[in-house]
């Protein structure tokens, strides 16, 4: 995993923007969400939200390599997360097959079959989630205003 931010993680001052790429590998998960946990946490989150904001970004990434690299490891996956006074921004870009979830039918929830948490996860904790097709991929966008 490869961080960009404004000012490297390591000074006394959280960064008000990081940026993350890494590769579409499931083992790159726990990484990715323990930092963007992390920046929530120093963003002003309380310890549910940033419980909330972290499973979100995982679902998000999971639901890419799963569906738009139809399980490839080896795709580009490129996060940002921008803490603002009010709201953390985070943007998911995919080079994918381009699809917009919110444009397929919603299955109902069944807690016997695997898989299908992670939409339900963004549309209940996220404020909003708004997917927005690339000539090349996808760009989520998902905001979590603070309380």
């Amino acid at each position: 995993m490869r961080a960009v931010t404004d000012r490297p993680i390591t000074t006394s001052r959280w960064p008000q923007r990081i940026e993350l790429k890494v590769q579409s590998h499931p083992a790159n998960l726990a990484g990715v969400r323990k930092t963007i946990e992390s920046f929530a946490s120093q963003s002003g989150f309380d310890e549910k939200a940033v419980a909330e904001i972290g499973l979100c970004v995982n679902e998000a990434l999971a639901n890419v390599i799963r569906h738009a690299y139809n399980g490839r490891t080896d795709r580009p996956i490129h996060l940002e997360a921008v803490n603002e006074p009010q709201q953390l921004i985070m943007t998911v870009r995919d080079w994918g097959n381009g699809v917009d979830p919110s444009t397929l039918p919603q299955r109902p929830y069944d807690p016997l079959e695997p898989g299908g948490v992670g939409l339900i996860c963004l549309r209940q904790w996220m404020d909003p989630v708004v997917y927005t097709p690339q000539p090349d991929g996808m760009l989520t966008t998902m905001i979590r205003r603070k309380s």
